[in-house]
């Protein structure tokens, strides 16, 4: 009874036909392409105006302080715990209160994501693959997002990276223009994630020139023009 009062109220919040599909994708057929991004960490982010945040403390991601994501991340207390076991490269935005509120993971060797795609992302020389970043709902669209990528890139390059690489879902469109904000550059390659049935998953990869971002991006201006008698 309890499942099905949750489906009624999702059905209600979100729509017969969106729930379907939510369904669909979970239980029948699931379909992610992750686009490859890269960005050289030399290279400063461009300017911006994200609103403000309020003042946060930054620590590596260990073992021993993992519990810090219980209050809003309670679901990845242990993931976190074995990805620092594992010696991958973690940095927390702690709150006042002591709470993570963001947080972001870097590899410098092939990373293969057990948690959720199931699927190895290889690593060339000089490059880091970045992972599993993300803030809580109040800071979304603030200067955090920026000052976390600044931060794991000055660190990174004080290991010996010079670029920095991630995979966006294209379906995740606030993600895709936070990447173009930043202005990651596209590798041209695509990783696709296939998941029959919730259990049997099947992968690829496919290579393409020009953009698959465009139509993300935002249209240019027209320029006003002066007529002269």
């Amino acid at each position: 009874m309890k499942a099905l009062q949750k489906l009624r109220d999702r059905i209600q919040k979100k729509g017969l036909r969106s729930v379907i599909k939510l369904l669909i994708r979970r239980f029948v057929f699931f379909h992610s392409r992750l686009v490859w991004l890269e960005h050289d960490v030399r290279i400063p982010l461009k300017p911006h105006n994200l609103r403000p945040y309020p003042p946060v403390r930054r620590e590596f991601i260990t073992v021993e302080n993992a519990d810090a994501f219980s209050r809003h991340f309670g679901d990845r207390v242990e993931t976190m715990r074995e990805l620092a076991a594992e010696g991958y490269t973690g940095f927390m935005y702690l709150d006042d209160k002591g709470d993570t509120v963001g947080f972001a993971w870097a590899s410098t060797r092939d990373y293969f994501d057990r948690h959720f795609y199931r699927c190895l992302f290889p690593i060339k020389p000089g490059e880091y693959f970045q992972f599993g970043g993300e803030t809580i709902r109040a800071y979304w669209g603030s200067q955090l997002t920026a000052d976390v990528q600044a931060d794991v890139w000055k660190v990174m390059a004080d290991k010996g990276c010079d670029k920095m690489v991630d995979v966006c879902d294209l379906e995740n469109t606030p993600a895709i223009k936070m990447h173009i904000r930043m202005d990651f550059q596209e590798r041209g390659q695509i990783t696709h994630v296939y998941r029959l049935f919730g259990r049997f998953r099947f992968f690829r990869d496919t290579f393409y020139t020009g953009s698959v971002l465009d139509p993300f991006r935002k249209p240019a201006q027209p320029v006003a023009s002066t007529a002269t008698a």
